[in-house]
């Protein structure tokens, strides 16, 4: 591996010598270890290995919930554990459907004519709120004042947390009552499995143990999915026990999973209401060790706990080892220290939350939004960075979901009368469309199989690789082939129906969407090229709809963002519509989409100088306090494409709410609220019904989620391209100023298409 990655260096210094040494990894990824001395409200540190997160408060477990922010909960979630209430009327997809008239045909959308419908509709509600994710356990602190009586969080003192990304351990320490706490916390890189140990006098004196407890289900999905208030409504059994070991069934209405405790050393289990355990050693000790595994089938032994706590270790050494770094040592920009950062502890975060075995939730496993669902069309922003930083493996984890529901999705398609596979929008691991206002008519997620399985292509351009993604490369596009339709001009449009990324459209008359466009030519061009590489011949059918798409709708020298608004950029201009002003009827917010025809995208269908006049009109035009985390590295990849590496970088750095990253490297999900209506969002997620709790983030604007994570993934992939290159491109890191204030050491990334 080593060989490899110094036989793929390109290190370049910009404004500075020439060759560099190789990337020094780990003083790269030292600097930036976080330590926090108080509680961050919105921000409790995670550990996790991309299929269990694990969210720590200050005392490096769960034991003072009550510290944090309503929407920044303690969980314990798994991408395997996920949960349904009964359903005993029996509600299918079917039930959630409405036919939608599609040039004379009547076709089934999950569609929802305005949120209220579900009050009368109680099948919708059911759909969309199942299955969802759950909390699997809580694991705490049993710490005990001399008296016995429960310990507040308001008495520790001095503490001290620091998260070691090198080597994945979280290392907390405290004082209570006179007396050092020291807890360590990691994850199992391949168990779902905690793993704790705790130093303190205060275990020697009875006062400081461990607390493992399992919740319920609450009906309040979002943030917080735990409910601690019905023990009768679900079964915590104990099927072994040992001197140091204790085995668990539990069973939440269907839902069945186990769990195993392991110690270091002879514990007694005592028993803490129906759901909950007390550890304690049962003789004098100072030390307490314990592993906390998840599965979803019972466990075979676990291993010890100095193994658990090697293999975290080479665990974390591996992935900072391997794959792209690039590292701003020694640029005189004072931004590039913060960009370093944000970019390392990223590729932290998102191994955690979107390198699993399902596409990955907005909120990853910190939290739930949308019921813990995952949303497709965000799936890339998520986790195609992991491609191109040489990291293709974390990718792959979440790819066989589309194989494993290709039939679903070739169903799907057939019941619109096309080919191909129609993959949905809102989902859980059954891949059953949510029913929504919105998501049945967004259809930019269709070609994301084909950008992801190329992107594995050019890390492994390899015969098994076109094996095991050939298909699903081929499924679905035929349905980007069948999809669009011949216009009265002879041309292929897209809609209606439909709805682009930016959300903001009526279904039934928009058309023609920019970036859709471009996305469904590039992927059925890119598909004809995966028949080639497996010796077989285009497809001619294909090279119909290449050849007649319709071209982006320009108006004044601009790019329309889609073709039914040709009257866009006067709205925009106009004083109602300005970014000053926040009106719902105002198109210019939202996701300026049709600008990664040009920089996600090659473009091969954009005309470069439109582009950098669209660009232009959306720094003057556009409300840029309306977007979200990830639009802002997506725009400076259209700058970067666009050679213009300084706007790039001003890109990264927008100043907005939602491009704001903590400490812990994260993101909140803001939204503005200057009028106060119904159209508030919640924790639930953009425009859901009212009823879940948000914070606040100053006048105007209510805060939905203390994560965004598609917020990392975008910026990881902007870096990626703009220290690694796109095809096209030239010289070393061509997206990165060359003004002398930059010095950018880049290693082993792959270009961006």
């Amino acid at each position: 591996m080593r060989r490899a990655l110094l036989a793929g260096l390109a290190a370049i210094a910009l404004g500075g010598p020439g060759l560099a040494q190789p990337i020094d990894r780990h003083a790269l990824v030292s600097r930036h270890d976080i330590r926090l001395t108080r509680v961050d409200p919105s921000a409790p540190l995670m550990v996790g290995n991309g299929q269990i997160g694990f969210t720590a408060d200050i005392t490096g477990l769960q034991t003072f919930p009550e510290a944090y922010s309503k929407i920044a909960p303690l969980l314990t979630e798994a991408q395997w554990a996920w949960h349904s209430f009964p359903n005993p009327n029996g509600y299918t997809y079917a039930d959630g459907t409405t036919p939608i008239d599609v040039r004379g045909t009547q076709q089934p959308y999950a569609y929802m004519k305005d949120w209220n419908e579900a009050a009368t509709r109680p099948a919708l509600a059911w759909l969309r709120e199942n299955p969802h994710r759950f909390s699997l356990g809580c694991v705490a602190l049993d710490l005990r004042a001399k008296d016995g009586q429960p310990a507040k969080f308001a008495d520790l003192t001095q503490t001290d947390q620091t998260l070691d990304l090198w080597t994945g351990v979280l290392t907390s320490r405290f004082v209570y009552d006179g007396e050092a706490v020291m807890v360590r916390t990691r994850v199992h890189p391949t168990l779902d499995m905690i793993v704790v140990d705790v130093d303190s006098a205060l275990v020697a004196q009875g006062r400081l143990g461990l607390s493992v407890k399992f919740p319920g289900v609450s009906k309040s999905l979002n943030p917080d999915p735990s409910d601690w208030s019905s023990p009768g409504g679900h079964l915590t059994k104990v099927t072994g026990e040992g001197a140091k070991t204790l085995s668990l069934a539990r069973q939440i209405d269907q839902t069945r999973y186990f769990a195993a405790l392991q110690a270091d050393q002879a514990v007694s289990f005592t028993p803490e209401g129906p759901h909950g355990f007390k550890v304690a050693p049962r003789a004098k000790s100072t030390t307490l060790a314990l592993e906390v595994a998840f599965s979803r089938a019972a466990l075979p032994a676990l291993p010890a706990l100095a193994t658990s706590d090697q293999a975290v270790r080479d665990h974390w050494k591996a992935y900072w080892t391997q794959g792209a770094a690039v590292d701003f040592g020694g640029s005189t920009d004072p931004r590039a220290a913060e960009l370093e950062r944000r970019v390392v502890l990223s590729q932290y975060l998102m191994a955690l939350n979107a390198a699993g075995e399902v596409p990955p939730q907005e909120e990853g496993l910190f939290s739930n939004s949308w019921n813990g669902k995952f949303h497709l069309e965000m799936h890339p922003w998520h986790a195609a960075h992991f491609a191109l930083w040489s990291r293709p493996e974390y990718l792959e984890r979440s790819l066989p979901w589309y194989l494993g529901h290709l039939k679903d999705a070739q169903a799907r398609a057939a019941s619109h009368g096309l080919k191909g596979a129609w993959w949905p929008k809102m989902v859980g691991p059954d891949g059953v469309d949510s029913p929504s206002k919105v998501s049945p008519f967004i259809m930019w997620q269709q070609p994301h199989p084909i950008w992801m399985s190329e992107l594995v292509w050019r890390d492994k351009p390899t015969k098994a690789t076109l094996a095991r993604y050939g298909e699903l490369v081929e499924q679905t596009a035929d349905l980007l082939a069948s999809f669009p339709h011949r216009d009265d001009k002879g041309r292929f449009v897209l809609g209606p129906p439909i709805i682009p990324v930016q959300e903001n459209y009526d279904p039934l008359t928009t058309f023609n969407p920019a970036f859709e466009l471009e996305y469904y030519r590039w992927g059925l061009e890119t598909a004809q090229q995966w028949r080639l590489r497996r010796g077989l011949a285009r497809k001619p059918e294909w090279d119909v709809v290449i050849k007649g798409l319709a071209p982006l709708a320009t108006k004044d020298g601009l790019y329309l963002p889609t073709e039914s608004t040709p009257d866009f950029w006067d709205v925009a201009k106009s004083a109602e519509c300005s970014r000053h002003a926040v009106e719902e009827k105002c198109l210019n917010r939202d996701h300026p989409s049709f600008l990664m025809a040009y920089g996600l995208l090659p473009g091969k269908g954009v005309d470069r100088e439109t582009m950098r006049r669209t660009l232009r009109a959306v720094e003057r035009d556009w409300d840029l306090r309306q977007t979200w985390g990830w639009d802002y590295p997506m725009v400076a990849m259209t700058a970067a494409r666009l050679g213009e590496p300084d706007k790039a970088v001003d890109w990264l750095f927008f100043d907005a709410k939602n491009n704001k990253f903590g400490l812990s490297g994260m993101t909140p999900r803001v939204h503005l609220d200057a009028h106060a209506q119904a159209f508030v969002p919640t924790s639930a997620g953009a425009g859901a019904p009212a009823g879940a709790p948000v914070g606040q983030d100053g006048p105007g604007y209510s805060r939905a989620a203390e994560t965004y994570f598609p917020s990392n993934g975008s910026l990881l992939a902007a870096v990626a391209m703009m220290a690694g290159g796109w095809d096209g491109s030239s010289g070393p890191a061509p997206g990165f100023p060359k003004d002398g204030k930059w010095r950018v050491r880049a290693e082993g990334f792959k270009r961006l298409p």
